[in-house]
């Protein structure tokens, strides 16, 4: 397929064009430090993201939550990986070329990129990573949808990417995600379980100081009596003086 039309009235091409402009009207340095963030930047802060929300989560909660909340994020890049090679089907189907190649006058920051547009990789795998980290905690999701949503913006601010190729990689990406989470969490949380009770990787799923105040408080709500001597006794350790 030929992709979308090309027309300058076209409502994605305006909007390439309006967003890449400010690129054109930018200094050199700023669009140099876009280009790092767009293209590493923002993916090496979801998985920053992702760590983090991981190592607070373990901390504290009951054994189950932290169970279910390592299968969340183990799932993470797991659907990430699933959305992209989703996406290699699309692309040949498609087959969109770059704005860039069809469309003079672009502030290009990316140069060599030879492949198909639609639907953007980084794209996809930046909204896949960020409703991962959300199904797993809302307060850490909702920092990585924010980085996504910037990583979307950000390629078409270099030039590489059509509004709906973003638009069209966040929809892959939440759809992986969320189709897939009902038989990958089935899958998922009882092997976090099995490697929750595990003497040697047990730590990926609750550190040791959670669960061991998880069991005092257990053995709390439980109320167990503590035993006592006997009056009139001696203990058990002493030798009985009448004898």
């Amino acid at each position: 397929m030929a992709g979308l039309e090309l027309d300058g009235s076209n409502p994605d091409v305006s909007l390439l064009n309006d967003i890449n402009g400010l690129a054109k009207a930018a200094p050199t340095w700023f669009d140099r430090v876009m280009e790092f963030v767009g293209e590493y930047g923002i993916m090496f802060g979801l998985v920053l993201v992702g760590l983090w929300c991981w190592w607070s989560m373990r901390k504290r909660g009951t054994a189950e939550d932290a169970v279910t909340a390592a299968a969340a994020i183990v799932w993470a890049p797991l659907a990430a990986a699933i959305a992209i090679l989703v996406n290699i089907p699309i692309r040949g189907f498609v087959e969109r070329p770059r704005p860039f190649n069809d469309h003079e006058g672009l502030e290009v920051l990316i140069h060599g990129k030879t492949d198909y547009s639609f639907v953007s990789d980084h794209s996809t795998l930046a909204m896949a990573i960020a409703v991962g980290i959300f199904v797993a905690n809302r307060k850490f999701g909702f920092v990585a949808l924010g980085l996504a949503f910037f990583a979307g913006f950000s390629r078409i601010y270099m030039g590489v990417h059509y509004p709906t190729d973003v638009i069209g990689g966040f929809a892959l990406g939440t759809a992986v995600v969320l189709l897939l989470a009902p038989p990958a969490m089935a899958l998922l949380t009882p092997l976090m379980a099995a490697v929750s009770r595990s003497e040697r990787v047990g730590w990926f799923v609750r550190c040791r100081k959670a669960a061991a105040a998880c069991a005092d408080e257990q053995g709390e709500a439980m109320d167990i009596p503590q035993s006592r001597p006997r009056p009139g006794r001696s203990n058990p350790g002493e030798k009985d003086l009448a004898a």
